[in-house]
Order: structure tokens, then sequence, then C-alpha cells
């Protein structure tokens, strides 16, 4: 137990080092630098990026333990990230960063979204920087929660004190070294993750003595082995791809690679790496209950197996991959979220666009503060849900808001900035009514959501006067790859 605190600690350390490292070289930078890393991420630091900042706590944690409870169908989850994963890298990423640099140089979602139709009004801005603000807070509650569970669990600290400690450190690194802080403790993490998840179900596999393992298997769940289940459970699962259309923390990431040439090394890289996570985090969930039995809390699943078979020392490493996975996705929510405030409301509304570069530097990273807190707040609550039921319902409001509107604005010549925002607007209201009044029905509230989204910008697109020449113009250039390389 000891051990395994003190690698912990050890880790925390490393991670916040990295902050302090690109706080010292800092002197120099301006907003862009710090909430986009001026656009020079290289092709393995922005796919490992993307990808630990997409995969939290759950993948180690939730994603096992369903799996391990109710068995192979809850499979369709991992599939329909696998496949969302898969064609936003391939279709969206490449345009994504056309098209923000034509558009004006855009370093956030809301500012690529109202920029794209060239338009003075704020009301893009506004809207998209309340749902980031909203959503991202109850996002990072769910990783900070499952910091607390991890250190409750492996070394008996109390969750809430744990909660504080590794929110102090995310926000430590976040608030000194930004965009790039955040990627390169990503990248590292993102290593972590995935080496822990190939090592520990192959390693409890040897661990399985004689018929021990059908044996436990006998008391799982009927069908535990059946991939086809109930429909809703397939639609719901596939439904999770949905959300990296409009996960904006994990797009930016498309937007900050440094050449096109480079989005096609990222996009193998990253596949790969999602790929391999997603598979062994199902295999971990089948394994550990083949390895564990029954045990009274599913979502401890991986880090008993992991405790059971290892040494002290390396279980410990191990199980840094969860506190890996846990702020690899925080930091990139309390950026994007600070992000949006900062450039998207302070910027342009409270300043009227007279913020100087320092000035927005050290906005963005009070706000990084506060919505820290807020989110620290929620997760310390005893009544704010378990940590797959929060990471559920922030990933369908931003897949329902967002996903259709920026798949629109990259391939629809037609659509209009009226259009963009009522399918932003009925795609989330849809998406929070559904789970509030339909939630019972058993479909993931994205899926309608996201449809919905999808028609009222297409209908209000057709029913508003067609885009200006000067849009259309920009349109063609980014579809024609006509963006030169050298004002990225």
């Amino acid at each position: 137990m000891n051990t395994e605190l003190v690698i912990f600690i050890l880790y925390l350390i490393f991670t916040v080092g990295i902050g302090v490292y690109f706080f010292l070289r800092s002197k120099d930078t301006n907003e862009k630098d710090y909430f986009l890393g001026g656009r020079k991420m290289g092709p393995w630091v922005s796919a490992l990026s993307a990808g630990a900042s997409d995969m939290s706590a759950w993948v180690l944690m939730g994603l096992p333990a369903s799996v391990y409870a109710f068995g192979v169908g809850k499979t369709w989850i991992a599939i329909g990230l696998a496949i969302g994963y898969t064609l936003s890298w391939i279709f969206e990423a490449p345009r994504l960063r056309r098209y923000s640099i034509a558009a004006k140089d855009s370093i956030t979602i809301p500012q690529y979204l109202t920029n794209r139709f060239l338009s003075g009004s704020k009301a893009m801005q506004v809207i998209c920087a309340v749902i980031f603000l909203v959503a991202y807070t109850v996002y990072a509650a769910s990783s900070i929660k499952a910091c607390g569970t991890l250190f409750h669990t492996v070394v008996g600290i109390d969750p809430t004190v744990a909660m504080y400690v590794a929110a102090v450190v995310i926000i430590s690194y976040t608030f000194m070294g930004g965009f790039s802080a955040v990627c390169w403790t990503d990248f590292f993490q993102g290593l972590l993750m995935l080496g822990a998840l190939l090592v520990a179900p192959i390693f409890a596999l040897s661990f399985i003595q004689g018929g021990n393992g059908a044996a436990n298997l006998e008391h799982a769940a009927t069908g535990y082995f059946s991939l086809f289940t109930d429909w809703k459970d397939v639609a719901s699962g596939l439904g999770w791809g949905l959300g990296y259309f409009g996960m904006p923390h994990i797009i930016i990431r498309f937007m900050s690679v440094r050449s096109d040439k480079d989005i096609k090394k990222s996009a193998a890289i990253g596949v790969t790496w999602t790929l391999l996570i997603l598979g062994f985090a199902v295999a971990s969930g089948i394994v550990g209950r083949m390895l564990l039995g029954e045990i009274e809390d599913s979502s401890t699943v991986f880090i008993q197996m992991v405790r059971r078979i290892f040494p002290p020392v390396v279980s410990g490493i191990l199980l840094s991959a969860i506190l890996a996975a846990s702020m690899s996705t925080a930091d990139s929510q309390l950026l994007a979220s600070a992000s949006a405030f900062a450039s998207d409301v302070y910027k342009p509304i409270f300043r009227k666009g007279k913020a100087s570069d320092k000035e927005m530097f050290w906005m963005g990273r009070v706000v990084v503060l506060i919505i820290a807190i807020v989110a620290l707040l929620i997760a310390s609550n005893p009544n704010s849900g378990t940590i797959m039921g929060l990471v559920e319902n922030a990933w369908g409001v931003f897949g329902a808001a967002f996903g259709p509107v920026i798949l629109l604005s990259l391939f629809w010549r037609r659509l209009t900035f009226g259009g963009a925002v009522a399918g932003i607007v009925v795609g989330a209201a849809v998406d929070i009514l559904w789970l509030a009044f339909l939630g019972s029905f058993g479909l993931y509230e994205i899926i309608p959501g996201f449809l919905c989204g999808l028609i009222a910008a297409v209908a209000v697109s057709l029913l508003s006067k067609a885009p200006g020449k000067d849009v259309t113009d920009i349109f063609d250039a980014v579809a024609s790859d006509r963006v030169a390389e050298d004002r990225a």
C-alpha cells in the first residue's frame, strides 16, 4: 500500500513538472500558444493527446465494469466509439484544421463556428460558452471523482481528500503550461494507459488455474457472451460514436496539428491506439470475471485484478494509468471551457476586443481555477451520481449539440449562421429533455438529440437566405485544399 502510494506521488510530481517546464517557457507566448499550442503539435503528441483526453477513467473502470457485470453485449459501446473515432480522424480532422485556419485562424470551436460564416454576431460564441461551462464542469467532476475512488480503494485515503489532491495537481499544470503542457502530459499518460491495458489482462490469463475461469463464468449473467441483446442497447452503444464529431476537447487537437501531412500520421497513430485501448478494456472485464469471480464493486475489477497478480511496485505503476486517464481528460476539459469563456465571451464582449495577450493569458488561468473548484464540489457530493453516469450525460450533450453542426459546417456549402445556432440549441435541448423525461425508455439521449439537431440546422438553413459569396468562396477554397500551410 505504501509502495503504491509513493509511486502515485512520484507520478503526480512528474505531471506538475511538465507544467512548470512550459510555464518557464511561456514568457513570450500569446493567446494562441496558451489555448492551441501555436498549432505546432507533432503527430505522436496530437494523436495520443486526442486519445487520452477522450479515454477518461471510465475506460479503465466504467467499461470493464460494465462488461464484467453484464457481459459482452456492452461491447457495443466500444464498437460505436471505435467507428466514430476512426471516421472523425479520416474525414473531419483534415478539413477542420484547414477550415479553422481559413476562418480567420480560429483557435476555439466557437470562434470557428462564428468565423465560418464571417458573422459579427456574438450569439454563437455565447451559446457555445454556456454549454461548454455547464457540460465540462460535469465532465471534469467525473474525472476528479475517479481519482478519489482510486486512492480510497488502493491506499485507503478518504476519497474527498484524494479528490482535492488530484484537483490541485490538475489545476497546477493546466494553469501554468496551458495547451502544450496538457498535450505533453496526455502523451505520456496515453502511453501509460496503453501499457497497463496491454499487460494486465494478458498476465491475468496466466493466473487463472484449471477450470476456475469457467466456474466463475457460470455465475455470470445469463447470456454473458451474447453480443446481440436488446436493439436499444445496440443502438445506444453505437450512438456513443456520434459524440466524437462534436467533442470540443478532442476535435480541438485536429486544429492544433502543425500540417496536413502530420494529420495522416496522427490519424494512423490515434486510431491504432484507440482500437487497442477499447479492445483490451473489454478483455479486462471478461478476464476479470474469470479471475476474480463475484466482487462487491464491479468498478474496481481492473484495480483488484492488477493488485492480485503484480507486486506493489508494478501494480503502483499500472494503477497510475487510472490517474492518467482521469487527469488527461480533466485537464483538456478545463482548458477547453476556459478558452471558450476567455476568448469567446470575455475578450469580445466584456473587453470589446481590447484585451492584451497577457490579460487573456491570465484570464484563461483564472477560469481554469474557477471551473475546477465547481467540478470538485460536484464530485465530492455523494449524490452526484456514478463516474460512468456523469461521463454519459456530458458526452451526450456535446455530441448532440455540436456534432451535426460541425459536420455540416465542413461538408455542406448551404449551411447558414442561423441554421448552425438552431442546430446547437435544438440538439442540446432535445438531449437534456430526453434524459429528463424519456430516460427510462432505454435509448441513449445522444441519438434523438443528434438527429433533431441535424434536422433543425438543415431546415433553418433552407428557410434562410443563402450564404454570401464571401462565405462560399472560403468553403470552396477549403474543399479544394487551397488553404496555404504558411497561414497556420
